[in-house]
């Protein structure tokens, strides 16, 4: 199917598309049910309002969907219902899941990229765009935000997207919780959590354990992480929260990437040279962090956050049957922000909301590496090198309701990313130090049509930016051969986004939002050359992407509702290139995620209020094909896939506790696909499978102390 006959191409054709969405939307309301649909508060760009009048793309996961999903280990297992997301599952825990939004952040090989994390208001990613998502601590988590579209450029570099994630408030009574699951592959997972509110304070402490022997080869992973947030009410007008995160992981065996060829005989097996090196990563990260809230007076509040903490990180990687090699980092990251916020009301009704504040962050990482056997460090070391990264952003965003039927969002971003690398090993007769500072001004301008009090129309535009990552930065290709030259000559991509939406609630039982986007960017950051290890990154002339993304989700009554997410997309090279028509690699041109949920008791919040009797859920997820190289070749092309998931969940008390047993039953047909790919692997060693059909037993319980 030709993807470019069904996204859009120009401006004009935006305003079709959507004629003809409220055309569709239209036929099919009216014959709903009064079930109320919870309208939440969310983060528009900098600004705090209704998820509905929101004048942007943005999706909300709330605690009972995290909870249905199972052990909640990997963001991507929620992720995969947001629309305009791809989150998929390597099942490889030394590399993290791989997500990325509306197709930025597709080309990483590790971590995430391409769109900025943060928890509890506190940055998961660092100045130069890199983030862990193995950090984020779901089990306790109320809810998940994931924003799209021009306002996630008024967060800064690298924000091709924003995913929130809120820690859930204090129980109003003592109460522990505990979660133990078990699985296929020896997957063992555990929970336990702590809340308490005293006066004005409250507490919430989780602490979590997981274990996994893998379906592959030298895939057994372990971790163990601490989430606790204390929020004190200081005054009636004062507000501090006080964070702070413990994550180890003792081992992560890479299992690596399989050839088209390996994948199909044999899709449990490790790559290549993975066993003898025994690959695998550890790491031990530690971050606190605090965010004061205070209101100045009825119409105005100030919030200020600081943060601050530390990753080590140590990886063994295969280069050959007789020779590995290891790389290891130590790294201290802080960072500081304020914001004032505030309300202007103005005759007739009128009213303005608006934001000012800054960021200022810092990553610095002390990077050596060198030569291992059998997973063992063996030799002198061959790298040594400071490498830094530094923000200094200004922002300012107002919403604007100067009409009765109208809203005007203004809004810009000032970045400025410093990268620096400081290379202390000169033995191989490289001084690989360099330095490189960007600045971008990114403004935003949107309009909002409040069509009725159940229909909104929005229009925006904006402009964002994305620098190369220091991992990209500090390899330069020369001739066939890549060496440990910083790359001053990479410069930051830059965007131009458009997006027309819809939102609209026939019914409060009924909710569809709709929305259109075209992002043109210049010289997007691509692989230039990949060896031993190395990869050298260098510029495109052009890339166009663009989308039509739906959510829809219905209450049949109270006991039966569904829901559904789609995206179809299209994300080429273009330009004057040697890869031009290309698609851009990891992005898959459809998705869909549908689901059907059934309670007995019905739905409720069971985060709030334990589940009673049963529930069921069945969900299906497809994908199509997609590229795992650039140049689009037959070993790099992953065919698509659907799976069916199914949830089923009891739930019962038993004297003062209450308890949830849980199963669940993923890939229901025993599909045999690939889960991910790995983009531009230099020994096209692309692939990461799919688990064949897997189950999860669960059970949760909670008690009031």
């Amino acid at each position: 199917m030709n993807l470019s006959k069904v996204c859009i191409h120009k401006c004009h054709h935006l305003t079709l598309s959507m004629a003809l969405l409220s055309s569709f939307c239209t036929t099919v309301v009216y014959a709903q049910t009064n079930q109320p649909t919870g309208e939440v508060l969310v983060q528009s760009g900098r600004l705090t309002q209704r998820q509905f009048d929101a004048p942007t793309s943005i999706y909300t996961i709330d605690a009972e969907t995290i909870r249905s999903s199972g052990p909640q280990v990997n963001l991507s297992d929620v992720l995969a219902r947001a629309p305009g997301v791809v989150a998929l599952n390597r099942n490889n825990y030394a590399q993290d899941v791989q997500i990325s939004v509306r197709g930025f952040g597709a080309r990483s090989a590790f971590g995430l990229r391409g769109f900025r994390l943060i928890t509890d208001g506190i940055p998961a990613t660092t100045p130069d765009g890199q983030g862990q998502a193995s950090t984020v601590s779901l089990t306790s988590a109320e809810k998940i935000e994931v924003l799209t579209g021009p306002l996630a450029q008024l967060y800064g570099n690298s924000a091709g997207g924003v995913i929130q994630v809120f820690t859930r408030e204090a129980d109003l009574t003592p109460t522990a919780q505990a979660q133990i699951f078990k699985g296929s592959y020896g997957l063992e997972r555990t929970d336990w959590q702590f809340s308490q509110r005293v006066g004005n304070v409250g507490f919430v402490a989780d602490y979590s354990t997981f274990e996994i022997q893998g379906y592959r080869n030298n895939s057994q992973a372990k971790r163990e992480q601490l989430n606790s947030v204390a929020t004190i009410e200081l005054s009636a007008d004062t507000r501090l929260k006080l964070i702070a995160n413990v994550f180890r992981m003792p081992y992560a065996k890479d299992p690596i990437g399989l050839t088209a060829a390996q994948f199909l005989a044999n899709p449990k097996q490790a790559g290549n040279f993975s066993l003898v090196n025994a690959t695998r990563k550890t790491v031990n990260q530690e971050q606190a962090g605090a965010v004061l809230e205070h209101k100045l007076n009825q119409n105005t509040r100030i919030q200020a956050r600081i943060y601050g903490g530390n990753r080590d990180n140590l990886q063994y990687q295969a280069a050959s049957a007789s020779a590995g090699s290891w790389v290891g980092l130590e790294r201290d990251f802080h960072g500081l922000g304020l914001q004032i916020q505030g309300k202007q009301n103005l005759e007739g009704g009128k009213a303005v909301d608006w934001v000012a504040g800054f960021d200022q962050d810092y990553s610095g990482e002390n990077r050596q590496g060198g030569p291992a056997t059998a997973g063992q460090k063996t030799g002198n070391i061959n790298r040594k090198e400071l490498n830094e990264s530094t923000n200094h952003d200004y922002f300012a965003q107002a919403n604007w309701r100067v009409l009765s039927d109208w809203t005007f969002v203004t809004g810009v971003r000032q970045s400025n990313v410093q990268l620096k690398s400081k290379d202390d090993y000169l033995t191989d007769g490289v001084n690989g130090s360099g330095s490189v500072s960007y600045e971008a001004a990114n403004p935003v301008l949107g309009v909002t049509w409040h069509v009725s009090d159940n229909l909104n129309i929005y229009l925006n535009q904006g402009k964002g930016f994305e620098t190369p990552t220091l991992s990209e930065s500090v390899y330069t290709k020369s001739g066939n051969s890549v060496i440990g030259l910083f790359n001053a000559n990479l410069i930051p991509s830059r965007s131009q986004h458009l997006e027309l939406g819809s939102k609209w609630t026939p019914s409060p039982s009924t909710r569809l939002d709709a929305a259109v986007f075209r992002i043109k960017t210049d010289h997007e950051i691509v692989t230039s050359l990949s060896v031993g290890g190395r990869t050298a990154f260098t510029n495109a002339s052009e890339t166009l992407r663009e989308g039509l993304e739906l959510s829809a989700r219905h209450a049949f009554n109270s006991n039966w509702r569904t829901q559904m997410t789609a995206t179809l997309m299209s994300a080429e090279y273009a330009g004057v290139s040697t890869l031009a028509g290309k698609s851009l690699p990891g992005i898959p041109q459809k998705q869909l995620f549908t689901s059907i949920s059934w309670a007995e008791n019905g739905f409720q919040n069971t985060h709030k209020k334990p589940l009673q009797g049963k529930a069921a859920s069945l969900d299906w997820i497809a994908r199509s094909s997609l590229w795992a190289n650039d140049v689009n070749d037959a070993t790099g092309a992953a065919p698509g896939y659907g799976l069916l998931n199914a949830r089923v969940k009891q739930g019962f008390t038993w004297g003062a506790a209450n308890f949830e047993a849980y199963l669940g039953v993923d890939n229901l047909t025993d599909k045999k696909a690939i889960s991910s790919v790995i983009i531009n692997q230099a020994s096209r060693q692309y692939f990461e499978p799919l688990l064949p059909r897997n189950w999860v037993i669960g059970i949760s319980s909670k008690l009031n102390l």
